[in-house]
């Protein structure tokens, strides 16, 4: 057993490296990159991760149009949001479960946010404890605080509703488990704003690529994709860096996107 975990973490560590900033595309994390401003990067990373969900060359192609409308600095986009002056260019915007008038009610709750706040990572931080093995109750306080704001400005959608699913419940929370990473790890990849937050509480942003391979590489027995699998994955992939298990979703993700040999 030891000798094959020695060879996964060998092959775990030669993918890291290997998917480096030049091989990001496509991937929703390309367009934090068009930035430098550290608000205008967690805007369009909670935006990039909302939309990080369904066929990539739709999640690309609502990413360009979301950023295209925000232009160089989303954080003064959201800020100065208003929704009668901007409505017309919302008319056609819209990503699967999430209508035009969700998109608007988010952009909405967002300003509101940003003025009480003043950023994602002050509202998060007030959710987060050190003595919590991960950020599991985190990400529950979080997302039905921001669900609650979203929900003064329209009422509850499909949209609206799946925007922050609640882990309690079971979800693998794969999007906003996305940006976190974003958020708090840092390499060539992730932009590590949060420095706040430990790298050892993030959880793996599980999504069908991520279960399949995990399975393949048996870092995972469980059948169903949910918080209980995710769980479960990163504790297996703390054997091989127990401070930093996540370094390796990119590259577990994009293995299984492209459908390269592991």
């Amino acid at each position: 057993m030891k000798k094959n975990n020695n060879l996964l973490k060998q092959k775990l560590e030669y993918h890291y490296k290997a998917f480096d900033k030049s091989k990001i595309s496509p991937d929703p994390l390309e367009f934090l990159h068009r930035y430098n401003n550290s608000n205008d990067i967690e805007i369009s990373g909670i935006l990039s991760a909302l939309f990080a969900f369904g066929n990539i060359k739709q999640i690309m192609l609502i990413l360009e149009k979301i950023h295209k409308l925000m232009g160089k600095h989303p954080y003064d986009f959201i800020i100065n949001f208003n929704k009668e002056k901007q409505l017309k260019k919302f008319e056609n915007l819209y990503h699967r479960f999430y209508s035009s008038e969700d998109i608007i009610s988010l952009f909405l709750a967002l300003k509101e946010i940003l003025i009480n706040y003043g950023s994602l990572k002050y509202l998060f931080l007030l959710y987060y404890f050190e003595k919590d093995e991960d950020l599991k109750n985190s990400i529950y306080f979080f997302n039905r605080n921001i669900t609650s704001v979203i929900n003064k400005y329209s009422n509850p959608t499909t949209g609206t509703k799946f925007m922050f699913p609640d882990p309690a419940k079971g979800s693998a929370c794969k999007r906003l488990n996305l940006f976190l990473r974003w958020m708090v790890r840092k390499d060539e990849l992730d932009f590590g704003l949060w420095e706040e937050i430990p790298t050892s509480k993030l959880t793996i942003p599980l999504d069908t690529h991520i279960a399949k391979i995990s399975k393949e590489l048996k870092l995972t027995n469980k059948k169903i994709v949910n918080w209980s699998m995710a769980e479960e994955i990163t504790k297996n992939l703390k054997i091989f860096d127990e401070n930093d298990p996540i370094k390796y979703d990119f590259a577990l993700c994009h293995i299984g996107m492209r459908n390269q040999e592991f």
